[in-house]
């Protein structure tokens, strides 16, 4: 394993992309599809001989500055990457183009869960497993990157609580964040990660085949849920045989999205401990428990007016899928429940989709696989907001509640409103390119909070109607691919890496 330290991390990241590709070929070959299975087959034994050429080439190569190094690896594997996993797709479905494919393997990376498939009838099962598997390597990668290095760079929400320079990591220990290779921090974080990843969604997966989904429907949800894609085999939770119980057992699994300190290497008791005064999570339970109430209100009101008020199973039905749906949207999954059209039918009123590009928006927790801004940034501003109502009523108070908290309020509040405008930027930039492709403001506005929260199922549930991106061009395509890049990176990684400070030797 040690030898993997001497590998650039995109050779080692090529070489697991190259490896997963046997997982869907014994499936194929399982199921008697073979065409499906040479496709992937083939693909894995070119790219793993292309591979070792290459580590072989590089292998001893360091660059003068790791960090940096380390840092623009990961738009190269965000971009770069799909390339390679594309191919597969391409052999194995040959009436779509490679444009296609590689939009959906940027989608999966990136644990958007976009498809321009919309049948899922249209491609091989074993196509459909290499979505889900593509989108829990990335949902992975995202998971250790955030901890071995964004955080040592003060980047990926980290900068709100740190006091030290973004993009340079700790004044005191600059040295070492420059110079001590993070493939070890890698390597020790992705060996200490990989039991927790795996063994959640081994465990969802079986929970899900008692509640009655087959096998591969069971892991595509179990996949997508842990790593927060929304790729389904299925279309989502309305094809699933396991339904509201399903969904239950998927629910509980969202919280791993709220707030890094549920999979903290803590013994149960710290670990409950902290979850009770986590303000991600504390922001993230808020939002599940006002949110639905606000849609069951109104729901309720709407049906008082058509005398359907005593239907108390639809009643129900439309709470749980609000529920559900809510804090689906939040940590950026996008499975829709069952019940959520349930509201329509009981009271007669649609479900604003405005509120679900909301939660998209706001995303979910630190250093977790899903997007958005970050509650903790959203914590951040709201606490600078009470402190300055507090200040106009009482204008000589002086704010306590500890150091921490003082830095939340002041400094934390200032980078994430630095934060929050530039991906406002983010988003009129983007909605402009999508805008020159023909797209109406509506479609433009939805595609780009899905592609920049990297919530993709948002297409389907935002709007009046569903938004096809089977229909768009191929400019379109390429524009939403590099915002789905750039709304998992961060914006301010990107910034880092334009900081001359950064290239300078």
């Amino acid at each position: 394993m040690r030898a993997l330290l001497n590998v650039p991390l995109m050779v080692i990241l090529t070489g697991v992309g190259a490896l997963a590709m046997l997982l869907p070929a014994v499936h194929a070959l399982l199921i008697n599809d073979h065409s499906t299975g040479r496709a992937f087959f083939y693909s894995f034994i070119l790219f793993s001989l292309l591979n070792a050429m290459i580590a072989i080439a590089t292998y001893h190569g360091r660059s003068r500055n790791l960090a940096r190094s380390h840092l623009t690896a990961l738009p190269a594997t965000f971009a770069g990457l799909p390339l390679l996993l594309a191919v597969p797709v391409v052999l194995a479905v040959p009436d779509t183009s490679f444009l296609n494919a590689y939009f959906e393997m940027v989608s999966s990376l990136t644990t958007t869960g976009a498809t321009v498939f919309e049948l899922p009838e249209r491609l091989p099962p074993s196509v459909h497993l290499w979505r889900a598997l593509v989108g829990w390597m990335g949902g992975f990668f995202v998971w250790v990157t955030a901890i071995a290095i964004l955080a040592p760079l003060n980047l990926g929400g980290f900068e709100v609580l740190s006091t030290d320079t973004i993009g340079r990591g700790a004044r005191s220990d600059e040295h070492n964040v420059r110079t001590v290779d993070p493939r070890e921090r890698l390597m020790r974080y992705a060996l200490e990660l990989l039991p927790v990843y795996t063994g959640l969604t081994a465990l969802l997966w079986l929970l899900l085949i008692i509640a009655g989904d087959p096998g591969l429907v069971a892991i595509t949800h179990a996949m997508s849920t842990l790593a927060t894609s929304g790729i389904s085999a299925v279309g989502g939770m309305e094809g699933a045989a396991s339904g509201v119980v399903g969904e239950m057992c998927i629910f509980v699994f969202f919280i791993f999205a709220l707030s890094r300190q549920t999979f903290a290497r803590d013994t149960l008791a710290r670990r409950v401990g902290k979850i009770r005064r986590d303000p991600e999570f504390l922001a993230g339970m808020i939002c599940v428990v006002s949110v639905p109430a606000f849609l069951f209100l109104r729901h309720w009101i709407g049906a008082i007016e058509v005398g359907d008020e005593q239907e108390v199973v639809s009643a129900l039905g439309a709470l749980w899928g609000a529920v559900f749906s809510v804090l689906s949207f939040l940590t950026t999954t996008g499975f829709a429940s069952l019940d959520w059209d349930q509201a329509h039918a009981w009271s007669g009123l649609p479900t604003p989709g405005l509120i679900l590009l909301g939660l998209a928006l706001i995303g979910g927790g630190v250093a977790t696989t899903a997007g958005g801004v970050k509650l903790l940034r959203v914590y951040a501003l709201y606490k600078h907001g009470l402190r300055e109502m507090d200040k106009l009523v009482h204008p000589s108070s002086v704010g306590g509640s500890g150091a921490i908290a003082r830095h939340i309020r002041r400094q934390g509040a200032h980078v994430a409103w630095v934060f929050f405008m530039l991906f406002a930027l983010s988003i009129a930039l983007v909605m402009s390119a999508l805008a020159l492709t023909g797209l109406s403001f509506e479609d433009c506005t939805i595609l780009t909070v899905a592609a920049l929260s990297t919530t993709g199922p948002l297409a389907d549930v935002a709007g009046e109607a569903p938004v096809q991106y089977a229909t768009l061009s191929e400019a379109a395509k390429m524009i939403l691919a590099g915002a789905m890049v750039l709304g998992r990176l961060e914006t301010l990684a990107i910034i880092a890496l334009m900081n001359p400070e950064f290239w300078r030797q």
